[in-house]
């Protein structure tokens, strides 16, 4: 099993113990940046990331891809499609990730992926990665609880389908439960988990499920045989003493499921 590591959070490069993956085959994506706006240099970051996944998709292999945030997701769809399969979108988030750059009051730009995906603001992001955006009722969002004002009435509106981490893919049959249809781009924030089970969480939510109940949900998607990439983004600050075991653990488990 190889693993595909992109050690950013947006265009910040990340210290290597972010990412506990000793033990496994890492192949990691590090170009070097233009200058210009984040934009540009999440776009410049991204474009091997697209070709690396559809290598090795068209290589007979599953994409398994780990990174500093959620935005990395956007490269692993279109790098999925590149290979010609047309994918839906499993999200897993302890957020709603549908923002706008009008929307969003913060400016964060990692609280905007799944939106983009939806077809919103391509030109920052999507069109420079050949990203072919996603009818809304193409992605299930997993367990977003901390949603924005903004967000939530998207959500109200929309087609995006949602649920628990309990409810997905319910009797782990192809089309079963509440998975959308087709091949399955899956995304996993970490900070889906409960907040009080995974240490140093750059944006922790508490009230979430545990790290077993989202490992369980993985593996009934797994069980498909639908999921095309496996995309894992690690938001969470350099361990501190302790945290390394739970972090290497969760991350065995969800990239082994």
């Amino acid at each position: 099993m190889t693993v595909t590591l992109v050690p950013y959070h947006q265009d910040e490069r990340l210290p290597d113990a972010s990412f506990p993956l000793s033990g496994l085959d890492v192949v990691a994506v590090e170009p070097e940046l233009p200058g210009g706006d984040v934009w540009e240099r999440v776009a410049a970051l991204f474009q091997p990331v697209v070709a690396e996944v559809a290598d090795r998709i068209g290589g007979g292999s599953m994409p398994r891809v780990v990174s500093g945030d959620c935005l990395t997701a956007e490269a692993v769809l279109a790098g999925v499609q590149k290979a010609g399969v047309d994918a839906s979108v499993v999200w897993f988030d302890a957020h709603g990730d549908v923002h706008t750059v009008e929307s969003s009051t913060s400016g964060y730009i990692g609280g905007m992926p799944l939106r983009q995906i939806l077809g919103a603001d391509t030109a920052l992001l999507a069109d420079r990665l050949g990203l072919r955006t996603l009818p809304d009722d193409r992605a299930l969002l997993v367990d977003a609880r901390d949603l924005d004002p903004a967000e939530a009435e998207f959500l109200a509106s929309s087609n995006v389908r949602r649920c628990g981490v309990d409810d997905v893919g319910e009797g782990g049959e192809p089309g079963g439960g509440v998975l959308p249809p087709g091949p399955l781009l899956v995304h996993i924030d970490v900070d889906v988990v409960d907040a009080a089970e995974l240490p140093g969480l750059k944006f922790p939510v508490g009230g979430g499920p545990s790290r077993d109940a989202v490992v369980g949900a993985v593996r009934r998607i797994m069980a498909t045989g639908r999921v095309a990439a496996l995309d894992i983004a690690c938001p969470w600050h350099p361990p501190r003493d302790g945290d390394d075991d739970v972090r290497t653990r969760l991350l065995k488990d969800l990239l082994t499921a």
